[in-house]
C-alpha cells in the first residue's frame, strides 16, 4: 500500500517512504565510483587522477538539474498541498522545459571550453588528454544528467519513489556492466568510463520523460502549458541552496586538488579521489533522505499542518545525528579495505589513502544534520535561509579550513578541514532553526 504525502509519518513510515530515494541516490553515486575503480585498476593512477581532477567541473554543470528539481519540487509540493493539482502539473512541465533548455546550453559551453578549463584546474601534460576526453563526453550529455537529477526529486513529489528507484537501478546497472565492457574488455580507457556513464544517465534521464508524458497513476503529468518566467525564477531561487551546495563542494574539491598537488603531488589527488568516492556513498544516504522528506514538508506547509512539521523536524534530526554516528564507525572500519580495493596496486598511495579516510570519517557525524537543515528551509520555500546555510557551510567554512589548517597541521590539515567546517556550520544551522521557529511553527 502506497504512502501519501498527507499522512502522519512515524519512523516506520519515514523509513518506508525514504528508502527508495536513499537507494536511488546510492545508485546514482555508483557512476563516478565504478568509473574510478575501473580507471584506477585498468588504466592507471594518472588517468585516475585526471578523472578526479575534472569531476568537480562536471558536477557543477550537472547540479543545475538538482537545483531545479529540489526548488521546483518544493513549489509543486506546496501547490499540491493547497489542492491545486492542475496548477502543479503546469509548474512541473515548465520546469522540465527549463531543464532541457539550460542543459543544452551548458552542454555546448562545456564541450567548447573543456581544454582551457582542464589547464586552469592544474592538469599536467600527462593528464590533459584524459581530462579533456572524459570531460567532453560527459558534458556532451549533461542534459540527460540534469534530467536524471530533476526526476529524482519529482518522482517523490508524485508519490512514486519506488518507480524512481527502479529507473535509477536500471541506469546504475547499465553503467556498471558497460564500465567492465568498455574499460576492461575493449580497453577504451577514460573514454570508455565516460561512455558507460552517459549511457546510464540517458536511461535515468530520458525514460521518466515518457512516463510523465503518458496518463499515469502518479500525482503529476506533463501537459501543454505556457511559460511563466516567474515560476522559473522562484524555483531556481528556492533551489539555490542545493545549487550553492553542489557548486561550493565542487569548488572546494578543486581547491583540495590544488592543495594536495602542493603537499602530496599526484598521489594526494588520487587519494582524495578515493575519499570522495566514500563521501559520495555516505552523502547519498543523507541526500536521499532529504529528497524523500522535502515534498512531505512542503505539502504540510502548504496545508498549514504545523504539528506534522514539528514531527518531521524532530524525527529527522534524531535520524540524521544517529545515522552520522553510525557512518563514522562504518567509514573508520572500511578505511583499509576501501583503500586496498581502489589503489592496492601502489603501497605508498594506499597508505596515504587509508590515513586520509580514517581522519575524514569524523565529518560524517554532523554532515547529515547540516544538510537536512538547509533542505528543510528549501522545503519551506525559504531559499534565502537555505542558501545561507549552504553557502557558509560549503564555501566559506570549508575554504577557510582547507587553506588554514594545512599551515598548522600539514597534509593532515587538509583531511581535517571538512570536519572543522561541519562543526562551525552546525552553529549556523541551529541558530536559523531557532530564529525562524515562530514564523513556521515547527518548534
Amino acid at each position: 500500500m502506497s504512502i501519501q504525502l498527507s499522512e502522519h509519518f512515524t519512523y516506520k513510515k519515514l523509513f518506508r517512504f525514504c528508502l527508495p530515494t536513499i537507494a536511488m541516490m546510492l545508485c546514482t553515486s555508483l557512476y563516478s565510483i565504478v568509473d574510478g575503480y575501473f580507471v584506477s585498476n585498468y588504466v592507471g593512477k594518472t588517468a585516475f587522477a585526471s578523472v578526479n581532477l575534472i569531476m568537480p567541473v562536471l558536477m557543477i554543470f550537472g547540479c543545475f538539474g538538482f537545483m531545479i528539481g529540489t526548488g521546483g519540487s518544493a513549489l509543486v509540493g506546496k501547490t499540491l498541498g493547497e489542492g491545486k493539482r492542475e496548477t502543479a502539473d503546469r509548474y512541473f512541465t515548465m520546469l522540465v522545459y527549463l531543464t532541457l533548455i539550460l542543459g543544452v546550453i551548458l552542454s555546448v559551453a562545456g564541450v567548447i571550453f573543456m581544454r582551457p578549463i582542464a589547464y586552469m584546474l592544474g592538469a599536467t601534460d600527462a593528464m590533459i588528454e584524459d581530462c579533456v576526453t572524459y570531460g567532453r563526453i560527459m558534458n556532451g550529455f549533461n542534459t540527460a544528467f540534469m534530467l536524471q537529477y530533476l526526476f529524482q526529486s519529482f518522482f517523490v513529489t508524485a508519490e512514486k519513489p519506488q518507480l524512481g528507484f527502479l529507473v535509477t537501478v536500471a541506469a546504475g546497472c547499465t553503467n556498471v556492466v558497460l564500465d567492465a565492457l568498455f574499460i576492461a574488455v575493449f580497453q577504451w580507457g577514460a573514454a570508455g568510463a565516460a561512455w558507460a556513464s552517459v549511457i546510464g544517465q540517458c536511461i535515468g534521464g530520458v525514460l521518466p520523460l515518457f512516463y510523465f508524458l503518458r496518463p499515469n497513476s502518479s500525482l503529476l503529468r506533463l501537459r501543454n502549458t505556457g511559460l511563466d518566467i516567474n515560476i522559473w525564477i522562484k524555483s531556481c531561487l528556492n533551489g539555490s541552496s542545493e545549487l550553492m551546495t553542489n557548486i561550493s563542494t565542487s569548488l572546494v574539491g578543486i581547491l583540495y586538488n590544488f592543495q594536495l598537488m602542493k603537499y602530496a603531488g599526484e598521489n594526494g589527488v588520487a587519494a582524495y579521489g578515493v575519499v570522495m568516492y566514500t563521501q559520495f556513498v555516505f552523502a547519498a544516504v543523507f541526500l536521499g533522505y532529504t529528497i524523500g522528506t522535502g515534498p512531505i514538508v512542503s505539502y504540510h506547509y502548504g496545508a498549514g499542518n504545523h504539528d506534522e512539521l514539528k514531527n518531521m523536524l524532530k524525527k529527522s534530526l534524531v535520524l540524521m545525528l544517529g545515522g552520522g554516528t553510525a557512518m563514522l564507525v562504518l567509514a573508520s572500519a572500511l578505511a583499509v579495505p576501501l583503500s586496498d580495493f581502489f589503489v592496492g596496486y601502489d603501497q605508498e598511495l594506499c597508505q596515504i589513502t587509508r590515513h586520509a579516510l580514517s581522519i575524514y570519517a569524523y565529518s560524517f557525524v554532523l554532515y547529515g544534520v547540516n544538510v537536512f537543515a538547509s533542505a528543510f528551509f528549501t522545503a519551506l520555500n525559504n531559499g534565502g535561509v537555505s542558501a545561507a546555510i549552504a553557502f557558509l557551510r560549503t564555501l566559506v567554512f570549508q575554504t577557510l579550513a582547507v587553506l588554514g589548517l594545512p599551515i598548522l597541521l600539514g597534509l593532515d590539515g587538509i583531511w581535517w578541514a571538512v570536519t572543522a567546517a561541519e562543526i562551525i556550520a552546525l552553529m549556523v544551522s541551529v541558530s536559523f532553526l531557532i530564529v525562524k521557529r515562530k514564523q513556521y511553527h515547527y518548534l
